[in-house]
């Protein structure tokens, strides 16, 4: 699967709305962007749910996060571009658990799930589906924004550390986590909590996210593992 290219898919050409009369200005402007976005018509010409997909798949070029026969939950799954992509390269041999509070279309080769990933029953799902522990947990989650950066930035960042306590009990050593952040850096708790738990934590840009969007992608590599509880412990 390949991204568009500046050379290609209609360079230059702009398809204006038709009715736009009756629209607020903002939706007028994001439906504009979206008839005349590359990686939108090339999803749709490539059957992808979502031009979300490219980026996974530009995210996966650059760090070897998928691999045939490994175990993967994408958390906030819907409506399934970035479980598409998964699901192409894990092959037959692969689990892919695909999970959403919100209701999602089957498909092929991915056990879906209607969840909160919070919930311990839902993590046992989860345990369950994969048949053990995960090598990697995707999520490309975000709240809706609300236009003040400061409080965008907190209520991301907040989502992306839910993630990683969940990947934090689910993934097998040498895992791997993926979450969307913004730009301005992960705040300094998850990084902390990122840098403690992985070998390697890195930040990027893929090239299907919007110039002008402040989106950005943490990728932590090599999950050290849960430390043994010492002796007595235990309740």
């Amino acid at each position: 699967m390949k991204g568009p290219t500046a050379s290609g898919g209609g360079r230059g050409l702009t398809t204006r709305l038709k009715t736009a009369k009756g629209r607020p200005t903002g939706s007028q402007l994001w439906l504009q962007r979206q008839l005349n976005d590359p990686y939108v018509r090339a999803a749709q010409a490539a059957g992808l749910r979502s031009r979300a997909a490219f980026k996974l798949k530009e995210l996966d070029e650059k760090f070897k996060l998928l691999k045939p026969g490994s175990r993967v939950v994408d958390l906030g799954a819907a409506p399934g571009g970035w479980t598409q992509v998964a699901g192409a390269i894990l092959g037959d041999r692969g689990k892919l658990v695909a999970l959403d509070i919100l209701p999602m279309d089957p498909l092929p080769g991915a056990i879906v799930l209607l969840g909160d990933f919070q919930n311990p029953a839902t993590e046992q799902a989860v345990l369950e589906a994969l048949a053990g522990p995960a090598d990697l947990v995707m999520s490309d989650m975000a709240p809706n924004t609300t236009g003040h950066n400061a409080t965008d930035h907190l209520r991301i960042v907040g989502l992306a550390e839910l993630a990683l306590d969940f990947a934090l009990k689910v993934l097998a050593p040498g895992g791997a986590f993926v979450a969307k952040v913004l730009q301005g850096g992960s705040a300094k708790e998850l990084l902390d909590l990122l840098k403690t738990n992985f070998a390697s934590v890195k930040h990027a840009k893929p090239p299907a996210s919007r110039k002008d969007s402040a989106e950005l992608y943490v990728v932590a590599q090599g999950f050290k593992g849960r430390p043994m509880e010492p002796p007595g412990e235990r309740a």
